[in-house]
């Protein structure tokens, strides 16, 4: 009777244990076919810890190949602080070393994570101290530290990188993808014990570095507009000033200068007030000098010649219930006179001669109100309001320089206009890109942008503006023995606490080129808020006058051969 119930059960356990042993050996096959990559990887991730490294920036050198901008190797310190008996020995051992509290380092140590920074970009002598301590658990790579052997030296442009080396302002940010060198990832591996075994040579290991960048900028011309930017600043006890030097004929920028000046090397504690490039970010009511583009829009459209004349009207004119006014009582004067005098007057009939549309589509051929596209970043617009939103008496305030904002890179582009026969060339600062080897990847060349004004109408400005310099209101911009053309600007800065134009508050300038018959430099100079004397010829001129002398030196052109080239221009 008991016989079957039994033999039932033990079927009952066969068939059970028939089952589990199935399931078992399903798991095994599972764990070391199917699954064992998957759970190969995850070992390795428990016994790994990949980190990278960033390779070393290229280099930034002037047009004559003097490094402006280079990398040194030097040491970084990490810690692995789950491989690590005693934190707080460790800590004490590397604090006065890395010249860092004990307590501080001891609570990076103590987290729960494979891999720390301890200390970034330290002295060589640190790196060496601390590979003579061999500590476990501490580890010495090599890292690339920015370094700008000229210090202040044409800093608004070349701008810094960060401490994980990436850009941040200036050709530094807006060629970071090309100066950025390659990653190098390093795999550190844990022993039986869990402790971080680091590779041979781990120290030693370069990863590839970025590309070189050769700039326009020659340094010598750089060196000179900052110090004598520099000094006029501090004479005028002005807030701020900018100079930029450019070829006319290829749109190369050979200095750009901004004061106050920082250096590179040592940001932390700046503000971005500091270090922008007010050459391209800031924005200026130009004065006087947009006489230079309304006169020339006047001279091509044929409502002026040299030769006409314009009353002055003894220095005062009445306009949309305001009164114009001149620094002088000026009556009958020829159209050269108007911008050798710099009349007020004079410029407002002009621009109210070529009306709105006129002068609007001319303003906008010499590139106002739109990105010169130079290859630096934080370059702005400025303000150039179209003529639907212009006032009653806009048109002759904005043919006088005001209601109308630029920046120092569009004029001096507008003027280099004029100087390069009529046509705009597109301003830049990296003439060629090269890799680690010195393999060319890039040429940039002089890019034309259009045609602004035929050759005849810039021959006869150049002209008009030499009298500036010769008898006009810019005679501290001559050059002896050199021609040059220029124009002065003086022009009235906006009193923030009413809105109202300052009586106190300046921006003086000048902008010209030479030698006038044949022009090597253009040049704007910007004193911004110059104390005492603020008029751009006493304040601007003399600056352009000492720069232009020792770059044409500096470049060997000789008051000979600008001699011979009017010669051969007079033949022609």
């Amino acid at each position: 009777m008991t016989a079957g119930p039994s033999r039932g059960r033990r079927y009952v356990m066969l068939i059970l244990f028939i089952c589990g042993f199935s399931i078992i050996l399903f798991r095994l096959v599972t764990l070391q076919v199917l699954q064992a990559a998957e759970l190969t990887a995850k070992a390795d991730r428990q016994h790994q810890k990949t980190v990278s490294f960033e390779g070393a920036r290229g280099m930034v050198s002037d047009r004559h190949g003097k490094v402006l901008a280079m990398n040194v190797e030097v040491p970084s310190v990490f810690g692995v602080p789950t491989s690590l008996e005693s934190p707080s020995r460790v800590a004490r051992h590397l604090s006065p070393v890395l010249h860092i509290r004990t307590g501080e380092l001891e609570k990076k140590l103590r987290q729960d994570k494979s891999f720390v920074w301890l200390a970034r970009k330290v002295e060589p002598e640190q790196g060496r101290r601390l590979e003579q301590l061999s500590l476990d658990g501490i580890g010495v790579v090599m890292e690339g530290r920015r370094f700008y052997p000229k210090g202040p030296l044409l800093a608004h442009v070349l701008g810094f990188s960060g401490m994980d080396g990436q850009g941040l302002e200036g050709l530094e940010r807006r060629y970071d993808s090309q100066l950025h060198g390659e990653k190098r990832v390093t795999v550190l591996q844990r022993d039986a014990l869990g402790r971080t075994v680091f590779p041979k040579g781990l120290a030693e290991q370069v990863p590839t570095p970025g590309h070189t960048l050769t700039l326009t900028i020659d340094e010598v011309i750089q060196y000179i507009a900052e110090k004598e930017l520099e000094e006029a600043v501090t004479h005028t006890h002005a807030k701020s000033g900018t100079v930029i030097v450019m070829e006319p004929q290829s749109g190369a920028v050979l200095a750009m200068a901004v004061s106050p000046r920082f250096d590179p090397n040592v940001v932390a504690k700046l503000t971005p007030d500091r270090w922008r490039n007010r050459a391209l970010t800031d924005t200026y009511e130009p004065g006087s000098t947009m006489k230079v583009v309304v006169a020339a829009a006047a001279l091509e459209e044929k409502v002026m010649t040299p030769g006409s004349m314009v009353f002055g009207e003894n220095g005062h004119m009445a306009i949309a219930n305001t009164t114009i006014h001149d620094h002088e009582k000026l009556g009958w004067m020829t159209f050269s006179e108007v911008i050798q005098k710099s009349s007020n007057i004079g410029a407002a009939k002009t621009g109210m001669a070529l009306g709105e549309q006129r002068l609007y589509r001319y303003l906008q051929a010499f590139g106002f109100g739109q990105r010169t596209e130079i290859d630096l970043p934080g370059e702005v617009r400025g303000l150039l309001k179209a003529p639907k939103d212009w006032g009653r008496r806009s048109l002759a305030s904005i043919s006088m320089g005001q209601e109308v904002g630029v920046t120092p890179l569009q004029m001096v582009s507008a003027l280099s206009t004029i100087a390069n026969g009529g046509v705009m060339m597109k301003p830049y600062v990296v003439s060629e890109i090269r890799d680690q080897k010195g393999l060319l990847l890039k040429e940039v060349l002089p890019q034309v942008k259009r045609r602004v004004l035929s050759p005849e109408t810039a021959r006869t400005m150049t002209t008009m503006l030499e009298g500036v310099v010769t008898n006009g209101t810019g005679t501290k911009a001559a050059i002896p023995g050199f021609r040059v053309a220029g124009k002065t600007g003086t022009a009235q800065k906006i009193d923030p606490r009413t809105g109202a134009y300052s009586s106190t508050l300046f921006v003086g300038s000048f902008v010209g080129y030479v030698p006038a018959e044949s022009p090597r430099l253009a040049m704007i100079v910007i004193i911004d808020e110059p104390q005492g004397e603020a008029w751009g010829g006493a304040v601007a001129a003399p600056v352009f006058r000492r720069v232009g002398e020792q770059v044409l030196n500096y470049l060997g052109v000789s008051r000979e051969d600008t001699v011979k080239i009017a010669m051969v221009t007079r033949g022609n």
